[in-house]
């Protein structure tokens, strides 16, 4: 039994402990478990889609409000299914990397059988509420589920360097859960949603691997700057981030303010990129890259919902 594992059974049999402290450890540890910021940002996307499928199809979120939280809850619970999952599956190397290894499959204070219980018994739970929306908002949640759990986490990620690639597939598919929920049919629309989060995510997640690097190598993940080196990686950034230029066109159907501030937002997002080419601390503009992205995940997003309430229409 590790030091940690000790800690948290001394916890939970101190009667010096109150129980609102021992639910207080419980809960944050079920949040590393589910990961609740990659919920809560999915979510953002979720509920965008399937914002704009009720605007698009000229009906009332009020007559769909059963609809909204089946969505919701559904997408929430495959998520964290699937994020649970990976927690069980990379218990092996997490405890090498300093960002994992306080996860509770590591200290110990969920057992791996347990995890795995609850990674698949949450994730069922989510395709059954998914299931009372639609059959196409089922198979993408099935889909995202599928290549996050099996082919990113089990396959490609100890793999391929293109492991962001494949797992940026899954991170695409919760806006096209939130549309199909309400509008089975597809159009240019959750088409634009699909690659704005499918690029997205390349940038994002390599400028978090720079930051990372030293724990990747540690625990033998071959994310590309480990594998190809920093130059490589700011190039393929940028090559990411360009590729978004083209896409506000696709949402010209949200008016021209949703374009302008979404083209501004690329193109000042693609000047850090290249200043990433004359910088002297490659870690601070990782830092910077991974912050940008955030905030342009946020901005685009909440723009898309904002330029298509009624008080703007």
């Amino acid at each position: 039994m590790s030091k940690v594992d000790t800690a948290y059974s001394e916890m939970n049999q101190d009667p010096a402990v109150s129980t609102s402290q021992k639910l207080k450890v419980l809960f944050a540890e079920l949040k590393a478990l589910i990961k609740i910021g990659i919920i809560n940002s999915n979510l953002i996307t979720t509920f965008t889609g399937f914002w704009l499928a009720i605007y698009f199809s000229n009906s009332s979120i009020f007559l769909h409000w059963g609809t909204f939280f089946l969505t919701m809850i559904g997408s929430a619970l495959v998520i964290a299914g699937g994020c649970i999952l990976n927690n069980w599956y990379d218990v092996d190397i997490d405890p090498k990397m300093t960002r994992t290894k306080y996860r509770p499959t590591v200290t110990g204070y969920f057992s791996l059988r347990n995890v795995l219980i609850m990674g698949l018994v949450i994730s069922a739970i989510g395709f059954i509420l998914l299931l009372f929306t639609t059959i196409v908002a089922v198979i993408f949640g099935f889909i995202g589920w599928f290549i996050y759990v099996v082919l990113y986490t089990m396959w490609s990620k100890r793999r391929y360097t293109l492991n962001t690639i494949v797992g940026s597939f899954s991170g695409a598919m919760p806006p096209l859960i939130g549309w199909t929920a309400i509008s089975p049919e597809f159009s240019m629309i959750p088409l634009a949603l699909f690659l704005i989060m499918f690029i997205w995510q390349t940038p994002h997640f390599l400028s978090l691997a720079m930051k990372k690097t030293e724990d990747y190598n540690a625990a033998n993940v071959p994310m590309l700057p480990v594998v190809y080196g920093f130059e490589f990686t700011k190039r393929q950034i940028v090559i990411y981030i360009a590729c978004l230029l083209p896409l506000p066109v696709l949402l010209t159907s949200l008016g021209t303010t949703f374009v302008v501030i979404a083209t501004i937002l690329n193109i000042a997002w693609l000047i850090i990129g290249f200043r990433g080419f004359f910088a002297k601390d490659n870690l601070k503009w990782a830092n910077m890259i991974f912050f940008f992205s955030l905030n342009y995940l946020t901005v685009m997003f909440a723009m898309m919902v904002i330029v298509t309430l009624p008080i703007f229409n």
